[in-house]
C-alpha cells in the first residue's frame, strides 16, 4: 500500500499510505546524491465512498531500505521534531498509513517516530538535534529552544534554536552522518531551511554526511513574493529567493549546494531520499501540524499572506484555535473590520500580541484559498489602522519582506496589483535556477 491522492467533490486532497521500498543512487549536483526507492506493487484504484480514485505517495522516512545501509557502522545524528514521522498500520506493518480528512470517517493509522524506528533498529544513534519549536514541537515561534535529554529514548537533545543556529564543532564530534527529516511548508521565513543551511555547513567544514529525507511542500505548487534583498539577510530568510519558493525541502538542499550558498563555497556531501510518485502540482494535507500554530490545510495554505502581519502589530490569530486564518487588533476600524476575537494564552503561544483584549479584524477560516500571495489583507488592515504610525514593526516586517520596498508601497498606497508587476523580473529569475534544482515534475 502506498500515500494516495483523493479527488473528492473537486478537491484534491492528498493522503498518506506510505510503503518500504530499494533505493537506487544517482548523482545530481556536485556532491549530491539522491535515492529514489522502487515501490512494491502498482498504483491501484480502491474504492472508498463514492468511487474515489487514489494515487500513491511515499515519502522519505518510510523508505526505510533506502537508507539504512547508509547508516550501517555509522555514528549518526538526527535532525527532527514532531513531523519525523515514519507511518504504520494497525498491525505494525511500516508499508502504508491513512490521513484522511475527518469527513470521510476513515479510521487514521498511527505513526511511529524517525528516531524511534532508527532505535529499534539498533541504528547507532548519538543524538538529536531540535530546530526552532523543540524536539516534539511544543516551543512558541521564536522562544530559545534548550538542550535536554529525550525522555523516552535517553539521547542528548541539542538545540539547533538556542545559543547557536549553527551546529558546533563539539556538538558534531563523534558524528559520521546526520539525518535530517523535518517538514516544511515552502515559505522562506518558515525557519526549518535556514537550520537545514547550517547543518549542511557545519557538516561540510567537518567531513560529515548529510542525508535530507525528502517530504511533499504543501505550497509546492507556485512560485509567488518579494525576492530576499542581500542586505536583509537573517535567520528569518538567508538566501536570495522569493518569499514562496516552490521546492521540497530536497530540493532546496540540492539548491544551497548547487548555488554555493555554504560559506567559503563549500558544499556538503549530500544524499536525497526522494518522494516517489509525486509531482509539484499535487495538493498536499499534512499528517501533522508542523509548527505549533500551523493546525490545518488552511492556515498553511494563508500563511504565506498571513505570515506578513508577524512584522506589524497585527494579530494573525495567535492566540486563537484559527491561527493564519484571521487577523485583527484593538486599533482597526471596527465599522469596517467587525469580526471580533480575543487572543489568550493557548498551546500555540503563551504571549500572543493583544492578549486578552478585543480585536476587530477579518475571519478567513473559510474563504477558498488560491495559489498566490494576497496583499489584500495587509493592505487593508493598514488602510483601516487607526494608529498607522505604529503599524510596521521597525526591522521586523523587512526582515519578513525581504525588502523594504514592499513596507512603502503599502505606505504610499499601491494597491496589489501595482505591488505584484514589481516582483515580476526577480520570480523569472528564479524560476529559471530553479528549474535546475527540481527532482519533480
Amino acid at each position: 500500500m502506498s500515500v494516495q491522492l483523493m479527488w473528492c467533490k473537486n478537491t484534491v486532497l492528498l493522503f498518506l499510505f506510505l510503503g518500504i521500498s530499494c533505493g537506487m543512487a544517482n548523482k545530481v549536483e556536485d556532491k549530491t546524491k539522491s535515492t529514489e526507492v522502487a515501490s512494491q506493487s502498482d498504483s491501484t484504484n480502491v474504492v472508498l465512498d463514492n468511487a474515489i480514485n487514489i494515487k500513491r505517495i511515499i515519502v522519505g522516512a518510510n523508505q526505510t531500505e533506502a537508507y539504512l545501509p547508509l547508516l550501517q557502522g555509522k555514528r549518526v545524528g538526527v535532525v527532527a521534531n514532531q513531523t519525523s514521522m515514519i507511518s504504520k498500520t494497525e498491525d505494525g506493518r511500516k508499508n502504508f498509513a491513512t490521513h484522511f480528512n475527518p469527513e470521510t470517517k476513515v479510521t487514521i493509522t498511527h505513526f511511529t517516530h524517525l528516531v524511534d524506528s532508527l532505535k529499534a533498529l539498533n541504528v547507532d544513534i548519538k543524538k538529536v538535534f531540535s530546530p526552532e519549536h523543540g524536539f516534539r514541537g511544543n516551543i512558541d515561534a521564536g522562544e530559545l529552544v534548550k538542550d535536554g535529554l529525550d525522555t523516552k529514548t535517553g539521547l542528548p537533545i541539542v538545540s539547533l534554536y538556542g545559543k547557536n543556529k549553527k551546529p558546533s564543532i563539539e556538538q558534531l564530534k563523534g558524528i559520521d552522518i546526520v539525518i535530517f527529516d523535518i517538514q516544511d511548508v515552502g515559505v522562506r521565513f518558515y525557519t526549518y531551511i535556514s537550520t537545514l543551511h547550517y547543518l549542511m555547513e557545519a557538516c561540510a567544514e567537518n567531513n560529515i554526511s548529510v542525508i535530507v529525507l525528502d517530504r511533499p511542500n504543501p505550497n509546492g505548487n507556485y512560485i509567488d513574493g518579494p525576492t530576499m534583498e542581500a542586505e536583509h539577510t537573517s535567520f528569518l530568510g538567508m538566501h536570495t529567493i522569493p518569499l514562496v519558493h516552490g521546492l521540497t525541502i530536497g530540493e532546496y538542499a540540492t539548491m544551497i549546494n548547487g548555488e554555493k550558498w555554504l560559506k567559503n563555497n563549500i558544499t556538503c556531501d549530500l544524499t536525497i531520499i526522494k518522494l516517489k510518485n509525486y509531482t509539484h502540482d499535487m495538493a498536499y494535507s499534512l499528517p501533522q501540524r508542523p509548527s505549533p500554530n500551523l493546525p490545518n490545510d488552511q492556515s498553511i495554505k494563508l500563511y504565506p499572506s498571513l505570515g506578513l502581519f508577524e512584522g506589524t502589530t497585527i494579530n494573525a490569530g495567535r492566540g486563537t484555535e484559527f491561527q493564519f486564518q484571521r487577523y485583527g487588533a484593538p486599533t482597526l476600524d471596527s465599522t469596517v473590520l467587525n469580526f471580533t476575537y480575543t487572543p489568550k494564552e493557548n498551546f500555540g503561544t503563551k504571549f500572543p500580541k493583544h492578549k486578552n483584549k478585543l480585536c476587530y479584524g477579518e475571519d478567513l477560516s473559510n474563504i477558498k484559498t488560491k495559489d498566490s500571495i494576497s496583499l489584500k489583507y495587509i493592505i487593508k488592515a493598514y488602510d483601516n489602522s487607526t494608529t498607522k504610525e505604529a503599524f510596521f514593526i521597525t526591522g521586523s516586517f523587512t526582515k519578513h519582506a525581504g525588502t523594504a520596498k514592499l513596507q512603502q508601497q503599502i505606505i504610499n498606497g499601491w494597491d496589489e496589483t501595482k505591488i505584484k508587476v514589481t516582483w515580476k523580473g526577480d520570480l523569472d529569475n528564479f524560476k529559471v535556477i530553479r528549474s535546475k534544482y527540481l527532482l519533480y515534475n
